[in-house]
């Protein structure tokens, strides 16, 4: 399964936002999971914020739950509430590859 994750995150958290997605990508792993690649997008009405999209893979549907549900994340969550003010998450799939052959 593929994920898209949109998170905007405060400025002045950064820190604490690298330190959880750093956490949560180790954590992503353990079920198979994994961040495969961000994009990091300014804002340029909000100075204060910046959104970072994530594009997100797990094995299964079963996987990704259980990723949500592993008690370390639970843990490390006050970092990413500190950090993030909102987020979008869609679920998609696997689309065509348009790269010239």
């Amino acid at each position: 399964m593929t994920l898209i994750a949109i998170m905007t995150v405060r400025k002045d958290a950064i820190q604490k936002f690298r330190s959880f997605e750093s956490k949560a990508a180790v954590m992503m792993a353990r079920h198979g999971g994994a961040i495969e690649r961000t994009v990091v997008v300014p804002l340029a009405d909000r100075t204060n914020l910046f959104k970072e999209v994530h594009i997100v893979t797990f094995p299964s549907t079963d996987a990704f739950s259980a990723y949500r549900q592993d008690r370390s994340l639970e843990e490390i969550a006050y970092l990413r509430n500190e950090a993030v003010v909102d987020t979008e998450v869609m679920i998609g799939e696997e689309g065509p590859n348009y790269q010239p052959r």
